[in-house]
């Protein structure tokens, strides 16, 4: 009865019934549709010119429950058609949608039966190409953890291995590392997080994009002809945290970091090694943002390569420490802090501490009463500086391992 495509399925099954015919994944992201045949509304045409719908109308449909549907229903949604639902399964496995439409929403037995047996023909070619995506899938990931490999030998066959894929065109020599972190490792999140990343990978239409997924991080190797534009890097990162969110808790953001751009395969070591700094970076300090760029981190590029015993060690710097105890009042860190921040300009820390600017003079010189260094000495306030930073970065590590 069918030719083993979801074309042809969606084709005959439309011709036999006279009503257009549409299948979707299970995200109702269209992955095959029929010709019209007057039934269709605004959602349809919508669908078919988009490849997807809006997400509110997901929302909408997926509250139905029908992802845990097993045969054929019909289900009625405020401002469309109402529709039968087929949901296309194979050995059980949720695949995608099967839909039929009508002004009334009623469907014979034998209407019931073919969208049945439809469903399940094309649950059987869904399947068939999962296993094939997943097999490839695998084989690039293999590549990829090898790419980027402490072992010199096992990235240089990477290298090879990757190059007779042929994914990309030669003239595609630039390659950059999206890091992805979720904020925690719970189990239950695990494949919400791969199927994240998977369609932030669907964002990336004009170029190459290779991923790998662990429990709670995974990354995004970007092939293109030039540095990949920060629209498409915010593009994917909102697509991968709208996806998250949806299948998760509305709360949970992943968070990004983008490694620089290199122009050969054997340094996406580096670019994979900075991505993940600035992953950590957005992780551990919210004021950077949910997407931290390499670059443009300052010295947190510097500090975040230290092992964390290392920085937990170095942060108690004893010129803090003793202004910490000394400072009855506990604002004489936050206006050390505030100075640096402002470049050490008198009237802008002033105005943004909101306080006179004899008031943040008197405060400067009792910290250097307490420390014994000069703010007008470089190596002093460079020590200053770094040791607040080290501050912040050692209290969010253990903000962290609190949690």
């Amino acid at each position: 009865m069918f030719d083993g495509d979801l074309q042809s399925i969606v084709d005959d099954l439309a011709e036999r019934l006279h009503r257009s015919v549409a299948i979707d994944d299970p995200s109702i992201r269209l992955l095959a549709a029929s010709r019209h045949f007057g039934d269709e509304d605004p959602v349809r045409v919508s669908s078919v010119l988009n490849r997807a719908v809006e997400s509110p109308m997901v929302d909408r449909l997926l509250a139905l429950g029908i992802a845990r549907w097993t045969a054929p229903g019909v289900v009625h949604v405020e401002g469309t058609r109402p529709r039968l639902c087929a949901p296309v399964r194979c050995s059980g496995m949720l695949l995608g949608y099967l839909w039929l439409i009508d002004e009334h929403g009623v469907f014979s037995e034998a209407e019931l039966t073919a969208a049945a047996e439809a469903a399940a023909a094309a649950g059987t070619v869904l399947y068939r190409g999962l296993l094939l995506r997943e097999r490839t899938k695998a084989r690039h990931e293999g590549i990829l953890r090898e790419l980027v490999s402490p072992d010199t030998a096992v990235r240089a066959q990477a290298i090879e291995d990757l190059r007779a894929e042929q994914l990309f065109d030669e003239d595609r020599a630039h390659f950059t590392v999206l890091a992805v972190q979720c904020r925690t490792a719970a189990p239950p999140q695990q494949v919400a997080f791969e199927a994240a990343i998977e369609d932030g990978v669907r964002a990336v239409t004009d170029d190459v994009a290779l991923m790998v997924a662990n429990p709670s991080r995974g990354w995004i190797l970007l092939v293109q002809r030039q540095p990949p534009a920060r629209t498409l890097v915010e593009s994917v990162a909102e697509r991968i945290t709208s996806r998250f969110q949806r299948l998760t808790d509305r709360d949970s953001r992943p968070v990004f970091g983008l490694g620089g751009t290199v122009t050969r395969l054997d340094a996406v070591l580096t670019s994979h090694q900075q991505a993940f700094l600035a992953a950590r970076a957005a992780l551990l300090l919210p004021g950077i943002g949910a997407v931290a760029r390499w670059g443009e981190l300052g010295p947190y590029e510097l500090l975040l390569k230290l092992p964390m015993d290392d920085l937990l060690s170095t942060a108690q710097v004893p010129a803090l420490a003793a202004i910490e105890r000394e400072d009855g009042h506990h604002v004489l860190l936050d206006t050390l802090t505030e100075f640096f921040d402002r470049g050490g300009n008198i009237r802008r820390t002033a105005d943004s501490l909101h306080i006179h600017r004899a008031t943040l003079y008197q405060r400067l010189k009792r910290v250097e009463q307490i420390t014994g260094y000069s703010l007008d000495n470089g190596d002093d306030r460079l020590a200053l500086h770094l040791g607040l930073k080290l501050r912040a970065i050692a209290a969010a590590y253990r903000r962290q391992l609190g949690d």
